[in-house]
């Protein structure tokens, strides 16, 4: 484990309600909250729909970063509260921006994500992974001293992300998935964005089978 100046990392998951809206369809979801860090200092992964509930989480900490997985509107509807509530930044990958335009219009997230770039917290290092498919931009955080990878919604447990909406594509997320997530130790943890955790390793053997039944 690693730690910060604020004791042992710790990694909370806090499942938050709202809906999702994209092509003119509306539907209900849980969504997963993810905040890693120590006593002293955290990040948050999607801070979907709950501001006070995220701001509760965190619990006076110093917020270092908000990252985004994607810009579905779930994920990022509340960020613009959470950004005011904690004075955190928010990083987007700047191809889900045009995402964000929908949501907020006329705004910018703070800062683009680039695949690779690393996110500092309490002692541990995130590593961005570019894995488009669900969306252009999506993007998942690696946290390789914890051997855990924080999926949003490219990866579940029993198959990918959706593709049936605009701006995916199912050959792109199955090649992210291939060459970016199932390349990481077996036993790595998946967080998802929605539902329940799963490992590398688990998911690891159905990829023919997804790619066969096409979703």
């Amino acid at each position: 484990m690693s730690a910060g100046t604020g004791g042992t990392l710790k990694i909370e998951q806090l499942v938050t309600s709202g809906t999702f809206s994209l092509d003119g369809g509306t539907w209900d979801v849980d969504n997963n909250v993810w905040i890693v860090g120590d006593d002293q200092e955290c990040l948050i992964i999607d801070p979907a729909h709950d501001p006070a509930a995220v701001e509760a989480a965190v619990a006076g900490r110093k917020v270092t970063a908000i990252l985004l997985t994607h810009g579905h509107d779930d994920h990022i509807g509340a960020v613009g509260e959470v950004r005011d509530r904690v004075g955190a930044a928010v990083h987007l990958n700047r191809e889900d921006w045009m995402l964000w335009e929908r949501v907020f219009p006329g705004t910018e997230p703070d800062h683009a994500i680039a695949d690779g770039d690393t996110f500092d917290v309490a002692g541990a290092r995130l590593l961005a992974l570019h894995t488009p498919g669900h969306s252009p931009g999506s993007t998942c955080f690696y946290l390789a001293s914890e051997g855990t990878v924080f999926s949003g919604d490219t990866l579940f447990q029993g198959g990918p992300g959706a593709t049936g909406r605009s701006f995916s594509d199912f050959p792109t997320i199955i090649e992210s998935i291939r060459s970016r997530l199932l390349t990481l130790p077996a036993d790595t943890v998946v967080r998802t964005g929605h539902g329940d955790t799963t490992t590398v390793g688990a998911e690891a053997p159905q990829l023919e089978e997804w790619i066969a039944r096409g979703h």
